[in-house]
């Protein structure tokens, strides 16, 4: 009876723990949506608008390099939600910026 307990337990830790992870995950045309207002600095296909870079007086960083794709979500989302050198923070909710994270990592080569 006692471990029929711990099972029950056990299961519905691991259903929390399935439905809060599923909640996190992406949406990639949601994100590729609401990438179009970041896309006039950072292209379309987030390679940087080198005109928009010149008049910002700054190298916009292509968002398919290592160096981008390499950080993990937590990063992103903090340059996201705070900004970053020039770069403003944007306002979007959680998972909105989960969305837009979703669809940067399509642009990975």
């Amino acid at each position: 009876m006692h471990s029929r307990r711990w099972i029950l337990v056990l299961l519905s830790i691991l259903m929390i723990s399935f439905l809060l992870h599923a909640q996190k995950k992406g949406d990639v045309d949601k994100g590729k949506t609401l990438f179009s207002r970041c896309a006039i600095c950072h292209g379309a296909t987030g390679e940087g608008n080198e005109n928009m870079g010149k008049v910002l007086g700054v190298t916009m960083p292509n968002l398919s390099s290592k160096g981008v794709q390499s950080k993990d979500t937590a990063a992103l989302k903090k340059i996201i939600l705070e900004g970053k050198g020039k770069m403003k923070s944007v306002s979007l909710s959680n998972q909105e910026v989960e969305d837009v994270i979703a669809y940067l990592r399509t642009f990975k080569k």
